[in-house]
């Protein structure tokens, strides 16, 4: 039987024997959101970031197991929440193979290449996500992506290899942790220079709708301060939506969440209108499948393109 547990630490069967669990501490009430098992198959896991065609990835096989859990850390960065259980799959003998954070992995190229549960068992903020692969003396692989909402935090443990019984190793811990990991900033802005375009992959919009979920937008502080450094620079935000409902309805649409940008740096972050105009394409420039709800998710999205 699964024991589930809101305390501060979990214990995981990471290891090659059923008779040995890996305790890996969480530093907030905790609450497992989905289980997987297959007994064989061979699974392809990030090996390394977006090279601009292709996710180079590593084929591991054996016995998977994929388990997500939702964290009550709305005021933790993602590094807050992987730190901890990273030093411990160290500790336990796993070396990182490879380890990168959001625009640096590959942003929405790498997280669709990535091997990930869906909505709501595991959330990924294309802006900002953590991700780490290891393996151990015995070849058991591990993937842990880490990532938040606005009041959430998700982790996602993918193991390939070993023999172990799900049901019988987890267990439940009183053991609390107390972390004070530095905030790290990520590169949000990555790219602009030498694409010329970025998505701002932090800001969500509901299907519909031109009103930013939230309050706190890291890549807009990111856009606030490049601004600042380049005095001379000019940018368009530029509007996407997804597939639901008519192209003229939905250009107008993705022109409003642009414009809603555009207005949230103006009066929230200081900068001058005139170095900002905005645009919409609606439905036209997409780039994942309208098919899907992650897709349409990932379409919903405003981009930053660099005019000189």
């Amino acid at each position: 039987m699964i024991r589930l547990s809101s305390s501060y630490a979990l214990a995981f069967g990471l290891m090659a024997s059923p008779l040995v669990a890996m305790t890996l501490p969480f530093p907030a009430p905790v609450t497992q959101t989905a289980l997987e098992e297959q007994t064989d198959e061979t699974v392809q896991l990030p090996k390394a970031a977006y090279d601009g065609a292709t996710v180079p990835m590593l084929a591991a096989q054996g016995h998977v197991t994929r388990q997500a859990w939702r964290l009550a850390a709305a005021s933790m960065t993602t590094q807050q929440i992987l730190a901890p259980l990273r030093a411990q799959l160290q500790a336990d003998g796993f070396t990182v193979l490879f380890e990168c954070q959001d625009q640096a992995c590959g942003g929405y190229d790498f997280r669709f290449a990535a091997d990930v549960l869906g909505e709501p068992a595991m959330h990924v903020d294309l802006g900002d996500f953590r991700y780490v692969l290891a393996k151990d003396a015995a070849d058991v692989t591990v993937a842990l992506l880490v990532s938040k909402s606005s009041s959430n935090g998700f982790v996602q443990l993918t193991r390939v290899g070993g023999n172990m019984d799900v049901g019988e190793l987890i267990v439940t811990s009183t053991k609390s942790s107390n972390f004070a990991v530095p905030v790290a900033t990520g590169p949000l802005l990555a790219g602009l220079a030498e694409r010329g375009h970025v998505a701002l992959d932090d800001l969500l919009f509901q299907t519909g709708s031109s009103k930013l979920d939230g309050t706190d937008f890291p890549s807009l502080q990111a856009v606030a301060a490049f601004m600042a450094d380049n005095p001379d620079k000019t940018i368009t935000l530029v509007g996407h939506s997804d597939a639901e409902g008519a192209l003229d309805g939905n250009i107008s649409l993705s022109r409003r969440r642009a414009e809603a940008v555009r207005e949230t740096l103006i009066n929230s972050y200081g900068l001058a209108g005139t170095r900002l105009t905005a645009e919409g394409v609606g439905f036209l420039s997409p780039r994942a499948n309208n098919t899907t709800d992650d897709g349409r998710r990932a379409n919903r999205r405003v981009e930053i393109i660099l005019n000189n």
